[in-house]
């Protein structure tokens, strides 16, 4: 499941290096205090193990859910968005965060971890999480790249996506054993997408 809506302050349009600044206030970040959707209630109930990444904003959520996560890692954070040196043009900072992930994801991270090292991480995400599910169905609190990311690895491993309920703040992905790891699995652990 993906975090709910940050709580961040209204900015006008920024550089690419103001975007350093920017993605720091939005990794300390909590999320809004609207109540959690009633669908991710629901969702979050039918979970025995919780995992939530070390984020504010993940921790948050799990609070909002009335839950507490039996593990919280930095494993499960967010993959970070490097920031640029330019000083034009000024654009918002959500059309700054999609135009430097695309970035991101042709090569450019500037100090921060790459693509490939974050794909990486996900592999050893998944792999927790497929052990965490020995346990019984599993909910992730984290993050939209990193859970696309996860969410691949898991397919690699023979698990299928049985449930997806979009991209947005709050959304999940429901994934199952297909067989194909265990014939004795039948674990549901859930994860959501991102920016």
């Amino acid at each position: 499941m993906r975090h709910g809506q940050p709580k961040l302050v209204e900015t006008d349009k920024v550089s690419a290096l103001d975007m350093k600044d920017w993605i720091e206030h939005y990794d300390r970040s909590e999320i809004t205090h609207h109540p959690a959707p009633h669908a991710s209630q629901q969702l979050a109930a039918t979970a025995t193990v919780i995992v939530s990444s070390s984020a504010p904003r993940a921790l948050a959520s799990a609070q909002a859910l009335g839950l507490e996560p039996s593990v919280i890692d930095t494993l499960f954070c967010e993959a970070q968005l490097p920031y640029g040196r330019w000083k034009r043009p000024r654009l918002s900072p959500f059309t700054w965060a999609f135009i430097l992930r695309v970035l991101w994801l042709c090569g450019y991270s500037r100090r921060v971890e790459s693509a490939s090292a974050a794909r990486v991480r996900a592999n050893r995400a998944a792999q927790r999480l497929l052990a965490l599910a020995d346990n019984g169905p599993v909910l992730l609190l984290g993050h939209g790249w990193m859970n696309r990311m996860i969410a691949k690895q898991l397919e690699a491993e023979g698990w299928t996506r049985q449930k997806r309920s979009g991209s947005q703040y709050w959304s999940a992905m429901v994934y199952q054993d297909s067989g194909q790891r265990s014939a004795s699995r039948t674990n549901l652990p859930t994860f959501p997408q991102s920016l």
